[in-house]
């Protein structure tokens, strides 16, 4: 390795272009051997610091999904449920919603997959750049009460109202008190222009 190749790459690490550093040595084998001209040569390291990026950023908000499980539309058996609006689910992958703020209602009965498909879109929100937070909506009832206690309630409201898309699972699964009525309300009245999945059960 010559001194100004080590050069590079301390000057590649304090810009913290670790993208650039993990393919150099292809990248500079490309140009010795003639594969890319100068300009090319920045180029495709560029863009390698690009791709890097991107595949970080998407799984720092995959994680910050909560998703149950990571699954994908691509990977749905639509043939096990065979009633189910195939078409319609096809064009909701579209995202059409998201773009417009609006909201999505996956209802039908248990075990037809509204769970997977949410999650699905969730992903592919995600793919889209957007940020998306899954959750069992009993379980953001039972925050938002504990935040009443124990004066937090502002703040796990605003954590809910933050994503593009918040995906409440298993929604209306048991009649509401009025506590959690008024939590629900306050919840979507500050998510309007944002996203909401709901799954729910229906015969």
């Amino acid at each position: 390795m010559s001194i100004m190749d080590t050069a590079l790459r301390d000057a590649l690490r304090a810009l913290k272009l670790s993208g650039m550093l993990e393919t150099l040595d292809a990248r500079l084998a490309q140009a010795h051997g003639g594969e890319l001209g100068h300009l090319e040569f920045l180029q495709t390291l560029c863009q390698d610091e690009i791709t890097r990026r991107d595949t970080v950023a998407f799984q720092r908000r995959l994680l910050r999904a909560k998703f149950e499980h990571q699954v994908t539309l691509e990977e749905f058996d639509f043939s096990a449920s065979p009633k189910l609006p195939a078409a319609q689910i096809r064009d909701l992958a579209a995202l059409r919603w998201l773009h417009t703020g609006e909201s999505v209602i996956l209802f039908g009965p248990v075990g037809v997959g509204k769970t997977h498909v949410a999650q699905a879109l969730g992903h592919l929100a995600i793919r889209q750049g957007a940020n998306v937070r899954f959750a069992k909506t009993s379980r953001i009832l039972a925050d938002l009460a504990g935040g009443h206690a124990d004066r937090t309630w502002d703040r796990h409201l605003r954590e809910l109202v933050r994503p593009d898309v918040l995906i409440l699972d298993d929604f209306a699964m048991r009649q509401l008190t009025a506590a959690q009525a008024d939590d629900l309300y306050e919840l979507v009245s500050d998510r309007q222009g944002r996203s909401l999945i709901l799954t729910s059960k229906g015969s």
